[in-house]
C-alpha cells in the first residue's frame, strides 16, 4: 500500500523476555500461539504504570493504528531479534465502507499488518462481487460480496489489517481512440433453410437440416448425407444475376441482402440508401467457395473439348467470387476482402472487418462466410479421411457434437452474414443495435496439417486474446458458441481449452454442428448469427445430436431445451477452429 513501510525482514530467533526488558523498536509477539500465527507488534513506547506494571504502545509492524496494553512486568513476550525503525512504521487507521456505494471496476486492497511478511491482496469488483483475479477465476479464493468487504473495514484496525477502497478511475479521453463497432444486421442461408429467423427457430426447437445426397454423382460413396440447403438458391435470384454466381456466392449474396434490410437499408445497396460506397466494405471468409465449377468445367473438357468450357469457369471458380458478387450486387466500392483460413475463415473475415471499422479505414462491412462444398470429389476425400459421420438423419442427427457416441462431422454448407458498423455511425441513423462486436483473437497451432493439438494450448491463446482484445475478462463470459465439430480430437481438444481458460465457473456451452454439420468456411458466420441472436433474445440453444454428454468433455453443454442466458456477464464467444492449426474467436458484448 502506498502509506505503508516495507516488510521487516522475517523474525529469526524469537526468544522470550519479560514485558520489563522490551523496548522501542522490538518486535514483539504477545503470546506463543500469536508468534505461530505471525501476530507481531512493533513497540512503538513504554511508560510504567505502577511498580508492579508497565503500558506498552504496540502497532502492526506494516502499519496500522495504535494499541495500548497494560502488562505486569514479568510477563513473558516472544521478541524477534532485530530491531524497527518506529519511525518508519506509518500509523494508519481503514476507513469505514458502510457508506460508501461500490460500482464495478472499484478496487479494495487488503493487507495483514501484523504479519511482517504480509502481501498486499486487491479484489476487483465485477457484476456486483469481488474478485481477487478476474481471469484466474478457477483459484482457492470465491468471489466476495460487498458486505464481506464492508466487513472487512470495520474490523480492519481491531483485527490487524489495513483496508483501502480506490474508486474506479474516471475514464479519460485517449489521444487515439478506436471506435466501438456494433452489431446492427444479421442474414443467413442455412440447411434449416432460408432467412436468420429459419435458423434461430431451428435451434431454438432442436432441428437438424441433415439429409441424404440422392443425386446420382453421390452414389457409391461411402458416407452420402450432409447439411444442404433445402431450397435452390438460383430461384430466389433474377436468373441473369444468378447464371454469373457460383452456389456459394448465391448464399453469400442472399444473406447479405437480408443482412442489409436487417440493418434497416434500402433494398438495391448503398445508393438507395444515401450511403457513402467508398466507406462501405465486405470481408467474407471462404476455404474453397465453390468446388462443383471446377469440377464441371474439367468434366466438360474430359468429354466434349476446350470449347464446351465456360469463359465464366475461372471468375467462378476463385473463393474470391461471393466477396465481390456482394461488391457487386449492393455497389460497395470501400473495400471487398476475402478471407482462407480453412474452418476458421469466417471468423476471421468477421474479426479483420471489426478492426478495419475500429481504425477508421470504412464505417459499416458485411461480414461473415459462405461455402459450397458438397461435392462428391470433397465428401469422398472426407471419408477417405475417416472424418464424417454417417446415419439415417430420420433417426435424428448424424452429428453427436460432445457425445459419447460422436463418430465425426456431417459435411455442409450455407452463408452467415453480419453487418458491422462503427457506433457512431449506427446512431446517427437511429440503427437498431443487436450487440457490440467486441473482439477476436487469432493464433496458430504449429502442429499438423489436419489433426487438432491435442493439448488445445493454440485454441486457449486465441480465446485469452478475444477477451483480452475486448476488455474482458473470464469473469464476463456468459456463453460459449463452441465450435465442436464431433471428431474425437476435436471435441477433447477445445473442452479442454475452455477449461483451462474459463476455470471452475459454470458456462453454457453449445454448438451448431448437430443442426447444420460442418458449414467449412461459412460455420463461422452463421455461428456468429447464432451468437449475436442468443444475445439478443437472452436465449442459448440447445445442442443437437448429444443424448449422452462424455465424460472427458467437463463441461457445461446446453441440451434438452433453450436455456436463459445468465446475466452476471456481458460476452459471449464463438469459437472457430481449422485444418493447419487455423484457431479464430469472436467475443461479442452484450449493449448496456
Amino acid at each position: 500500500m502506498p502509506e505503508s513501510c516495507e516488510a521487516p525482514e522475517p523474525p529469526t530467533s524469537p526468544h522470550t523476555v519479560s514485558a520489563a526488558e522490551v523496548v522501542p523498536g522490538d518486535l514483539v509477539a504477545l503470546s506463543p500461539p500469536d508468534a505461530e500465527r505471525q501476530r507481531w507488534y512493533v513497540v512503538t513506547h513504554t511508560l510504567p504504570e505502577s511498580p508492579e506494571t508497565i503500558r506498552v504502545t504496540l502497532r502492526p509492524p506494516l502499519g496500522g493504528v495504535d494499541r495500548e496494553e497494560v502488562v505486569g512486568r514479568a510477563r513473558r513476550m516472544t521478541v524477534a531479534c532485530r530491531r524497527v525503525d518506529v519511525g518508519a512504521v506509518p500509523r494508519l487507521s481503514s476507513p469505514p465502507l458502510d457508506e460508501v456505494g461500490f460500482r464495478d471496476g472499484d478496487r479494495v486492497s487488503r493487507l495483514r499488518a501484523v504479519d511482517p511478511q504480509g502481501v498486499e491482496v486487491t479484489y476487483v469488483r465485477r457484476w456486483g462481487v469481488w474478485h481477487r483475479d478476474l481471469d484466474e477465476v478457477s483459484g482457492p479464493d470465491p468471489a466476495v460480496s460487498d458486505d464481506e468487504v464492508r466487513r472487512w473495514a470495520a474490523e480492519a484496525d481491531r483485527e490487524g489489517y489495513v483496508v483501502r477502497h480506490r474508486a474506479r478511475a474516471r475514464s479519460e479521453a485517449a489521444a487515439v481512440t478506436p471506435r466501438r463497432v456494433v452489431v446492427t444486421g444479421l442474414g443467413a442461408v442455412t440447411p434449416l433453410g432460408v432467412g436468420a429467423g429459419e435458423l434461430w427457430q431451428g435451434l431454438l426447437d432442436g432441428r437438424h437440416g441433415i439429409r441424404e445426397l440422392p443425386e446420382e454423382e453421390f452414389a457409391g460413396l461411402p458416407v452420402r448425407v450432409a447439411g444442404v440447403v433445402p431450397v435452390d438458391p438460383g430461384e430466389l435470384l433474377p436468373r441473369p444475376v444468378a447464371r454469373r454466381m457460383n452456389r456459394a456466392a448465391r448464399f453469400g449474396v442472399l444473406a447479405a441482402r437480408e443482412a442489409w434490410a436487417d440493418a434497416g437499408f434500402a433494398a438495391g445497396g448503398t445508393r438507395e440508401s444515401g450511403i457513402d460506397p467508398e466507406r462501405v466494405g465486405v470481408s467474407l471468409g471462404a476455404i474453397l467457395g465453390d468446388a462443383s465449377v471446377l469440377v464441371g468445367g474439367d468434366r466438360k473438357l474430359r468429354e466434349k473439348g476446350p470449347r464446351a468450357v465456360s469463359p465464366l469457369t475461372t471468375p467462378m471458380t476463385v473463393p474470391s467470387q461471393a466477396a465481390s458478387q456482394i461488391s457487386l450486387d449492393l455497389h460497395i466500392t470501400g473495400e471487398a476482402r476475402t478471407v482462407t483460413s480453412a474452418c476458421a475463415s469466417g471468423t476471421e473475415a468477421i474479426g479483420q472487418a471489426i478492426d478495419r471499422i475500429r481504425h477508421g479505414r470504412i464505417d459499416l462491412a458485411l461480414a461473415g462466410g459462405a461455402e459450397a462444398v458438397v461435392t462428391p470429389a470433397i465428401m469422398a476425400s472426407f471419408a477417405a479421411m475417416r472424418a464424417l459421420a454417417d446415419g439415417d438423419p430420420a433417426d435424428g442427427s448424424p452429428s453427436r457434437p460432445f457425445a459419447k457416441d460422436r463418430a465425426g462431422f456431417v459435411n455442409g454448407e450455407g452463408a452467415g452474414v453480419l453487418v458491422l458498423e462503427a457506433e457512431e455511425h449506427a446512431r446517427a441513423r437511429g440503427a437498431r443495435v443487436y450487440c457490440e462486436a467486441a473482439g477476436w483473437g487469432l493464433s496458430a497451432d504449429a502442429h499438423h496439417m489436419a489433426a487438432p493439438d491435442p493439448s488445445g494450448t493454440g485454441v486457449a491463446l486465441a480465446l485469452r486474446r478475444a477477451l483480452r482484445d475486448a476488455g474482458g475478462h473470464v469473469v464476463d463470459v456468459v456463453h460459449v458458441n463452441a465450435h465442436a465439430t464431433a471428431t474425437i480430437e476435436g471435441d477433447l481438444a477445445e473442452a479442454g481449452a475452455l477449461r483451462a481458460v474459463l476455470g471452475r465457473r459454470s458456462v453454457p456451452v453449445t454448438t451448431l454442428k448437430g443442426h447444420l454439420g460442418h458449414l467449412q468456411g461459412a460455420a463461422g458466420g452463421v455461428e456468429a448469427v447464432a451468437a449475436v441472436l442468443t444475445l439478443h433474445h437472452g436465449l442459448v440453444p440447445p445442442t443437437v445430436g448429444c443424448a449422452e454428454v462424455d465424460d472427458a468433455i467437463d463441461l457445461d453443454v446446453v441440451r434438452g431445451a433453450p436455456r436463459a442466458l445468465p446475466e452476471d456477464g456481458d460476452l459471449v464467444l464463438s469459437n472457430s477452429f481449422g485444418f493447419g492449426g487455423h484457431n479464430a474467436v469472436l467475443a461479442l458484448r452484450r449493449m448496456r
